[in-house]
């Protein structure tokens, strides 16, 4: 089952046959928002928008691990995440692709994890996901292949067939915001090698991770980012990009749910194999 996290500028997956919506509860909070179940190729998509009805959660606020165990919750074994982001690497344009393979995380503050030792929430269930929380134990996942390879290359594939401009890999730096970064940070930024830069990356990956949830990113370019624009950048201007490319980004979720193959061959599920501590 396919999980998509909408981010800034798309808050419902528009010309989809829409079958119901959920009302998740979970022991980490309300999510985001209702999980929109829309039919793809015959099959049940669920669709969650990260920043919620109406805009309503900032980055640094959204509950990603609401937002993530939701997914669990109701069967959810790959997430898509589709994102806005500022492009630092000069070689990207607005308007872009972006196939992220890599993250540098520049947040504080945010809850990253959901094992926390013996301040873990037990849950109920008999995965392993369930036995580790309720021993309380601790956990260090590998963070060495954060996005999973198969849908990443699946990703690829599609929009190399539709034609569309892409960058088949690149580094994502999260910020926390709300703000947009000082010139002086991208600079930084620049040096560590990071390629785009958002404020919602993380720890959204690292928390699908953490359930064994196989996770990729498509992130779209909405604009320079500051210092490399040249000019004062708006969220108006990330927002009418994602409207541009919300008919390109349908068309790459029909056919991704169509040509994606039933059988998992990237190992994701193992991840916590030898994690605990």
């Amino acid at each position: 089952m396919i999980g998509i996290v909408g981010g800034s500028g798309l808050y419902e997956l528009e010309g989809f046959n829409v079958v119901e919506k959920l009302r998740v509860r979970t022991p980490f909070g309300e999510p985001s928002s209702e999980i929109t179940v829309v039919q793809v190729e015959g099959k049940e998509v669920f669709f969650l928008s990260r920043h919620g009805e109406g805009h309503a959660y900032p980055p640094h606020l959204v509950p990603y691990r609401a937002n993530m165990w939701a997914f669990r919750e109701i069967g959810v074994r790959r997430v898509i995440a589709i994102s806005a982001v500022g492009a630092i690497n000069q070689r990207f344009k607005p308007g872009d692709f972006v196939v992220v393979d890599d993250l540098l995380n520049f947040t504080k503050n945010r809850k990253d994890t959901f094992y926390e030792g013996k301040f873990s929430i037990p849950v109920k269930g008999e995965d392993k996901v369930a036995e580790l929380l309720t021993k309380g134990k601790v956990v260090h996942i590998d963070a060495s292949q954060l996005y999973c390879p198969q849908i990443r290359e699946a990703l690829i594939s599609l929009l190399e067939e539709l034609n569309y401009s892409y960058h088949p890999s690149g580094v994502y730096a999260c910020t926390d915001g709300p703000k947009f970064e000082t010139p002086a940070e991208i600079r930084m930024v620049e040096r560590a090698g990071g390629d785009v830069v958002g404020m919602t990356g993380y720890p959204e990956v690292v928390l699908a991770r953490e359930l064994t949830m196989c996770y990729a990113t498509i992130c779209v370019v909405a604009n320079p980012a500051a210092g490399i624009a040249g000019y004062r950048l708006t969220s108006e201007e990330v927002l009418n990009l994602m409207k541009q490319r919300q008919k390109d980004i349908g068309t790459i979720i029909k056919l991704l749910v169509k040509q994606l193959p039933e059988e998992k061959t990237c190992g994701c599920e193992n991840i916590l194999d030898g994690a605990e501590v």
